[in-house]
């Protein structure tokens, strides 16, 4: 540092920072050796806090405020250097200025899917991600914790750290809730509550506070996406006999409008030809003259279908075929309570007639009189 720097040092009394960004949260103050004058000022912005530190030591922290910096108004600096009634000017201390309002819109989320038992689904694999804003609470410990010796701290250094436990947590709370995945849209708001509650005392060990924590998506794999999709156009197509004949009959009128001209012909040989074939799916459809309609599927052998309640919430209902495939990965026992229409009351699934095949015959006892060999004699 040259002369003029030395110069300006000594006569610059005025110690603030002009912070024009979001992302720096910790800033030490440039001043030559660290000498602060008597009486100098210390401007302290709103969103900001300053701290003084002496050779090493955390001493007085100022709140927004003007400051004229004497020996009442930092006790615990006069401590440390021993003065009793006053102190000379120049005096050396460091000033970190940190930024105490809310970083916003911090994105966190799953790098690696979560394998899961889904009640619907089986094994599954999921991910999540959503958004959370943090912001420093207690500077003292924040330094001491996060900043230590640096110039300038961002928010970046600590992005990672954080990102880390929030997946680390969320985790472990999916696992613990046994939500069904097309449910879980309707548990965000509980779910979230429940981590903020359990990582906010690991955030206060950094001096800062989890001011929101927000589940913005929990996605299903793409294959299990596609298949939903599907299914769900089927469910919006509905009578497929129905839509086929619309589709057959919205056919035969767009070959009516476009017959004309030299395509006289071959227009009206393809909607005589697409009439014969309405005629034939409508005759089939309605039991027409042409033939006896085609008799209905025998019904099944067993329709019945149950209800069943796990951690306090109903699930359901499943055909057998599907409680078969539950029992098989172990997701409802013997212990399992079940309903189905007819039933007075929930019934374990090991007492119900119907389902005590699903769990496999029982192990014999043992045949009567049966005793087991004596043991051989001693050498």
């Amino acid at each position: 540092m040259g002369l003029w720097d030395k110069l300006k040092g000594e006569f610059v009394d005025i110690i603030e920072w002009l912070n024009d960004d979001r992302e720096t949260l910790a800033y030490r103050f440039d001043r030559y050796g660290n000498e602060i004058k008597n009486g100098a000022k210390l401007i302290v912005r709103e969103g900001q806090v300053a701290v003084l530190i002496h050779e090493g030591q955390l001493a007085d922290v100022f709140k927004p405020g003007t400051y004229e910096l004497e020996t009442r108004n930092m006790p615990i600096l006069s401590t440390l250097m021993g003065w009793e009634y006053g102190f000379e000017s120049p005096f050396k201390a460091e000033v970190i200025f940190v930024q105490t309002t809310q970083l916003i819109d911090q994105k966190w989320g799953t790098k690696n899917p979560i394998m899961l038992r889904d009640l619907d689904f089986g094994p599954i694999r999921l991910r999540a991600f959503g958004t959370y804003a943090v912001k420093v609470t207690n500077a003292k410990k924040f330094i001491s914790e996060i900043v230590g010796t640096d110039g300038e701290t961002s928010a970046d250094d600590i992005r990672s750290q954080l990102r880390n436990i929030i997946v680390a947590r969320f985790t472990d709370k999916l696992g613990e809730a046994k939500v069904p995945a097309l449910d879980l849209a309707s548990q965000y708001d509980e779910i979230g509550e429940r981590i903020r509650d359990q990582i906010s005392p690991e955030f206060e060990e950094y001096g800062l506070d989890l001011c929101k924590f927000l589940i913005e998506n929990v996605a299903l794999p793409p294959q299990v996406e596609e298949a939903l999709d599907k299914r769900s156009s089927m469910g919006v197509i509905g009578n497929m006999q129905q839509y086929t004949q619309f589709q057959a009959a919205n056919a035969m009128e767009d070959a009516a409008n476009n017959s004309g001209g030299a395509g006289d012909m071959a227009s009206s040989g393809m909607g005589l030809g697409m009439g014969f074939a309405m005629a034939n799916q409508m005759g089939q459809a309605f039991g027409g003259q042409g033939g006896a309609a085609a008799p209905p599927p025998p019904p099944p052998v067993n329709t019945a279908v149950f209800h069943i309640s796990v951690n306090g919430q109903t699930y359901g209902p499943y055909d057998m075929s599907t409680l078969q495939q539950h029992v098989a990965s172990r997701q409802v026992t013997q212990e399992t309570m079940v309903w189905s229409q007819g039933m007075a009351a929930w019934t374990a699934a090991g007492q119900v007639n119907e389902l005590v095949s699903l769990f496999g015959p029982p192990s014999p006892p043992p045949a009567p009189g049966s005793m087991p060999p004596p043991p051989p004699p001693p050498m």
